[in-house]
């Protein structure tokens, strides 16, 4: 381990200028390599001397070849150094220094990450250094785009012993990258990297640009210096106009924007600075929507001429004093002028000072010519300026200038210098070329890899910018926010499953070139790669002359269904180790292998190779040494080609094969055993106790998050054989997006199973089994599958189709589910198929019921909860009486009723509805007999007559008597359908006496007798309308006089007539007419009318029931809650009404009154709580939240049960 150095003299001893030198790096090899490090001078002087040093002695001195130059002024002596470290190491990594090999292991390693502008974001690994020696630490070093990263304010390392990690503090763009974690140790080095995106923050106003990126400042003089900067991704809703470039200096707060008209390049000369001053610069993108956020600040810079500016940097002075023969003398001519940078909005001149300037130093005045006169122009007449540069604005464009400079100071002004030449005021810098069509591959399951050919025509190219756009929707997203230099690029932050399309567009300083063509649309999905190596290889069966071995599938398949397997091998004769040999030259399709022409007792090794449409895997590990020689075990061999399915949280269905070698009798069952894979190497238990038949296994009851171990032992008559290879470990956990084979019945009768996989790749394809075997018999089952969805449709559903079925994806990560359907009917399903096999069912959403409507009619009905709607013409209803009634059927709700107009004695009976819809039938029935059908006879003869009655002129209120405040006795009854031509007279009979109404009411003691004929026939009769609630809704009301059939009421919601309807009905009982609503919701605000009109007028009543709401519990009540005795018990639920609702709180149907027991709280009109203190199982019932206003009543229910942890103890031992 030496460390090298150059160190470069000259006539001045300062602290080097390290921009002079391009640096060398560091360098880890092993012995017997060659290295030549080297570093370039960027301004070499004449004569100077190279030295190199090995640990700071010197080795070699080279001189620099002479070049032209002007006489130095100065005396002194100036070393420049450039230093690299050379770690020296053996072939193996043995560091002699420790006497140990150091093993680098680098874990929890960061992934790429993804950040936006603003936002802090760490990175970090856990390093782990083997062997542990005593105070040594690994150098760590952090790097970004693989230049190492120095702690500042925006960036903190920390290296605890253990974790490297890496903080950056405010993120902008300038931080997107790849970084990378080095770790150097005495025996070598381990790397690890990531990509960091950083995305702008949000902009203050749509569609102004984001801010531009990576202000640098060059070129700095006493009173000028050039600012660079890279464009931004996204230009906004238009194209950048140009850019603001502000300054600040240092130690203020006050930022001054340096030109008046935005610039188009990304570069720009400021001028005017103060001589001595550091400045810091940012820059604003500008279109026509506005202007962007300024750019993060560049590093400070200070306004001085280069060589002073490493004067002041000096450590060691040698100091003298000469006398300057040039003191008072007026300076010759400037040198190599010449024009550095032409835009269309300003020109760059610069110079070399004149060697005749004389100790105070000098300025210049630059002057200007147009081409084809002979009149020069100073431009700089108010002040010279100090630095060999100078930036001309305000040329006209397309015209041609002649420059010169002339020097001056305290003695006068020189000559000119030699002019430029004609210069033509224009772009000098084109825009990039188009760069080549993108082409994109695949990556991951969420990024893809972009890669593009180059602008073939382009200068000083910055990078290349990538978007990317979802196919369909023109949105284009930039997919990295500072330039890459590369013609490759991962595009990472995908979403899963979608397709993109990407463009590409180069930028230098002159600006974007156009947009590339759009690439090819690809679906973002993981790339197929070659499979992981297979494993667990084993001997299952042997012979004299063959081996039956066997092995574990790969636990990644690399995107692609495994083809085939290769099987190499080996002889072994003592220590000596054969060459391998394939045996197999077509792949094999199973994961066992009969290995023939084998010699006896001779030892073997085998190893197996995987294959997949990308290729061939690696060997598996070397079995062990097997021997080929006859067997003699009377058991079976293990069983072979384990894996699983139905990966679950709580559950996985495990497959094997059977073993190769059956012993002396058939294989007649198999056990399952499993572990959790932290459970060490014992720990095997089997799950059941009982040998399984089958050659697969559902186990139940794993814990969520854990991985398990499972091996298969096969049983013959004469005992269990040896374990399998063992298969794990597998993890206990349902993947997101997974979905269970449900079952449905369409319209038509139909019955299918349905499995749905969101993450299907190309080729991959859903495979139907029936008990773990493929289905064959293509005349029971037909399978249709499109846009990630496969249906298996039963051709004729019967018993036989009973069983379990199973459907996995291929080239997925093992998406795949089952369903039984069983004769028992364990499931809802599984009854309803097995009821559809005998009989294809209509569901009735109702069963048939009866109700009793005006005039004695009677009205049957009943409700379909799933029709062939749109197939209404093969629906028909049987009814098994005569056609003495009416029939209706409502598509749209489903409902069929009947009405019959009364009931007789021959009606006694069964009421049946018999539908037929395509392939389903549906049948309900009515029973009406004995007492319960005579006491519906009754009440129809009942309503039958009444409303006969009520046809004529009748008795509303019967007579009846009050006594008044004076003592008066008033008798009064109310009648309708009276005209006013007919005498209605009422008779008071008292002490057998007869008083004729109408003459003089006599004198009865101190009753007087009157009466009160009350009739009305005209529509002004109703009052208004009103409302009340009831337990199901609402009920708008209003009462007339009385009701006759001349008058016709209408009602109206939002001036719309009302259509009835199961949940909304109108009628009149008696004088009131009504409109009932059931279960009213948001739809039913608004204005109501009621209309009435009676032949000759008309009146309009009114209601408005906007901004009201019916009383409601809106939640925070469970449906059980379970509590220990001698607790006490606290729920809230939250109430909603408009008007605030009355509450109450029921148990067991009966209310509550609240006492020390019961505290019962109804607090800001919203919750209403109560407490239940210290609990007994006497508390145990169902209790009701009953909220009520004039709108409608709810109650929320739920079960409180209390119990006592003893007692259940208790019956626990009993049992």
């Amino acid at each position: 381990n030496q460390r090298c150095s150059v160190r470069r003299t000259t006539t001045r001893t300062v602290v080097p200028d390290q921009s002079h030198l391009s640096h060398i790096k560091g360098f880890t090899l092993t012995k017997n390599h060659d290295l030549k490090p080297n570093c370039t001078l960027k301004n070499p002087e004449n004569n100077q001397l190279i030295q190199r040093t090995q640990n700071t002695t010197p080795v070699l001195w080279v001189k620099v070849p002479y070049m032209t130059h002007s006489s130095l002024t100065t005396h002194s002596l100036c070393r420049l150094c450039c230093s690299l470290m050379i770690s020296v190491s053996s072939a193996d990594g043995f560091s002699p220094e420790h006497g140990v090999t150091f093993r680098t292991t680098i874990l929890d390693k960061f992934e790429v990450a993804f950040g936006s502008e603003g936002e802090t974001l760490s990175l970090g690994c856990t390093v782990i250094i083997y062997p542990t020696v005593k105070n040594y630490q690994p150098d760590v070093v952090w790097s970004r785009n693989s230049v190492p990263l120095k702690p500042s304010k925006w960036v903190h390392t920390h290296w605890s012993g253990e974790r490297a990690t890496l903080t950056l503090v405010h993120l902008n763009k300038e931080d997107e990258g790849m970084y990378t974690l080095r770790v150097n140790t005495k025996s070598g080095f381990d790397t690890y990297s990531a990509y960091v995106f950083v995305k702008d923050a949000d902009v203050e106003v749509e569609g102004v640009p984001v801010a531009p990126l990576d202000v640098h400042c060059h070129d700095a003089n006493k009173d000028y210096v050039v600012v660079t900067w890279k464009q931004p991704a996204v230009e906004g809703s238009s194209s950048i106009l140009g850019y603001y470039i502000d300054r600040c200096e240092v130690g203020t707060h006050h930022w001054a924007q340096c030109n008046d008209v935005p610039v188009k390049y990304a570069r720009f000369p400021v001028t005017g600075l103060v001589e001595g001053r550091s400045y810091t610069f940012r820059v604003r993108a500008v279109n026509k929507a506005g202007v962007s956020r300024p750019s993060r600040v560049s590093e400070a810079v200070v306004a001085m001429d280069p060589s002073d500016r490493a004067r002041l940097r000096a450590v060691n002075r040698d100091i003298a004093f000469y006398a300057d023969l040039f003191l008072g003398v007026i300076p010759g001519e400037p040198t190599d002028v010449e024009v550095t940078e032409a835009t269309k909005s300003y020109v760059v001149l610069a110079w070399k000072p004149p060697v005749q300037r004389g100790h105070e130093g000098v300025m210049y005045y630059i002057e200007k010519c147009v081409s084809g006169s002979d009149t020069w122009q100073r431009v700089n007449t108010g002040m010279p300026v100090k630095s060999p540069r100078f930036a001309l604005f305000d040329l006209a464009e397309g015209k041609s200038y002649n420059f010169r400079v002339r020097c001056c100071n305290s003695a006068g002004v020189g000559e000119s210098s030699m002019p430029t030449g004609e210069i033509t005021v224009g772009d000098k810098l084109d825009l990039p070329s188009t760069p080549g069509n993108p082409v994109v591959t695949r990556n991951t399951d969420t990024s893809v890899v972009v890669s593009w050919a180059a602008s073939k025509e382009v200068a000083h190219l910055v990078g290349y910018y990538i978007d990317c756009s979802v196919v369909g929707s023109n949105v284009w997203m930039p997919c990295n926010n500072k330039p890459v230099k590369k013609t490759r690029f991962v595009c990472h932050g995908l979403t899963t499953g979608e397709n993109y399309v990407f463009r590409v567009k180069a930028v230098n300083a002159a600006g974007y070139s156009q947009s590339s063509h759009d690439s090819e649309a690809v679906a973002v999905k993981a790339a197929v790669s070659i499979p992981g190596k297979p494993n667990g290889v084993t001997l299952l069966e042997a012979a004299k002359d063959y081996m039956v071995l066997g092995w574990t599938a790969p636990a990644n398949d690399g995107g692609a269904d495994i083809r085939g397997y290769f099987v190499d091998y080996r002889t072994l004769k003592g220590d000596v180790v054969g060459k391998w040999h394939e045996m197999n030259h077509q792949a094999l399709t199973t994961t066992s292998y009969k290995a023939e022409n084998l010699k006896e007792n001779v030892l073997y090794q085998f190893q197996v190779r995987a294959m997949n449409m990308a290729g061939v895997s690696k060997a598996s590990l070397a079995s062990a040494a097997l021997e080929c020689k006859e067997w003699t075990i009377t058991v079976p061999g293990a069983p072979v080609g384990l894996h699983v399915l139905e990966v679950r949280d709580t559950s996985v269905v495990v497959l094997w094969e059977p073993p190769a070698f059956d012993g002396r009798t058939p294989v007649n069952g198999y056990y399952l055993d499993l572990k959790e894979a932290s459970a060490g190497e014992e720990g095997l238990k089997a799950v059941h106790e009982k040998a399984n038949k089958s050659k697969y296994m559902k186990v139940t009851g794993l814990k969520p998050g854990t991985s398990y171990v499972f091996s298969v032992r096969a049983q013959n008559l004469a005992g269990v054989g040896k374990p399998s290879a063992a298969l794990g470990p597998i993890l206990a956990q349902t993947r997101p997006g997974t979905k269970e084979i449900h079952v449905d019945v369409d319209d038509d009768g139909v019955i299918s199973m349905v499995f749905e996989c969101s993450e299907m790749s190309e080729g991959s394809e859903f495979i139907w089994s029936k008990n773990y075997k493929a289905i064959t018999d293509t005349s029971r089952l037909t399978v249709v599958t499109e846009n990630g969805k496969s249906r298996a449709i039963f051709n004729t559903p019967s018993l036989d189709d009973l069983g379990t079925y199973s459907c996995m994806v291929t080239g997925t990560d093992g998406f795949s589910s089952s369903y039984t359907l069983t004769e028992e009917g364990e499931s809802a399903c599984s009854l309803e198929l097995s009821q559809m096999c005998a009989s294809l069912v209509i569901p009735f959403k109702n069963e048939m019921a009866m109700e009793l409507l005006e005039k004695g009619r009677v009205r049957f009905w009943t409700q379909l909860e799933k029709f062939t709607s749109g197939k209404v013409g093969l629906i028909f209803i049987f009814f098994s009486f005569s056609n003495k009634y009416t029939m209706n059927f409502d598509k749209t709700t489903g409902i069929i009723e009947m009405f019959m107009d009364s009931l007789e004695v021959t009606d006694e009976g069964s009421f049946t509805f018999n539908l037929v819809d395509g392939k389903a039938k549906g049948t309900t029935s009515l029973v009406l007999i004995g007492d319960e059908f005579r006491t519906l006879q009754k009440k129809s003869e009942f309503e039958r007559a009444e409303w006969v009655r009520k046809q004529g002129p009748h008795f509303v209120e019967y007579l009846g008597f009050t006594v008044t405040e004076e003592c008066n006795v008033l008798l009064k009854c109310k009648v309708r359908k009276v005209t006013v031509n007919v005498c209605t007279a009422v008779s008071i009979f008292k002490k057998m006496k007869r008083h004729k109404i109408g003459s003089v009411p006599p004198q009865i003691g101190n009753v007087k007798a009157e009466t009160e004929i009350t009739w009305s026939k005209d529509s002004n009769s109703s009052s208004q309308v009103q409302i009340t609630s009831t337990e199901h809704g609402i009920i708008l009301f209003s009462n007339v006089t009385y009701h006759h059939e001349e008058l016709r009421v209408g009602w109206l919601h939002k001036d719309t007539k009302i259509a009835a309807s199961e949940r909304v009905k109108s009628g009149v009982t008696g004088e009131q007419l009504w409109l009932k609503i059931n279960e009213p919701t948001e739809k039913d605000k608004g204005k109501y009318a009621m209309d009435i009109f009676d032949g000759k007028d008309g009146v309009k009543r009114v209601f408005d029931l906007s901004g009201k709401d019916r009383a409601r519990v809106v939640g925070g009540l469970p449906d059980v809650v379970a509590i220990q005795e001698g607790k006490s018990l606290n729920l809230t639920g939250n109430v909603w009404g408009e008007p605030t609702p009355e509450v109450s709180w029921t148990k067991n149907e009966k209310e509550l009154v609240p006492d020390e027991h019961y505290k019962l709280k109804f607090e800001h009109g919203k919750f209403a709580s109560i407490t239940i203190a210290a609990v007994t199982t006497a508390d145990s019932g169902k209790y009701a939240l009953v909220v009520k206003n004039k709108y409608g009543t709810e109650a929320g229910v739920f079960t409180v049960s209390v119990y006592n942890p003893e007692e259940e103890e208790k019956e626990e031992k009993k049992g």
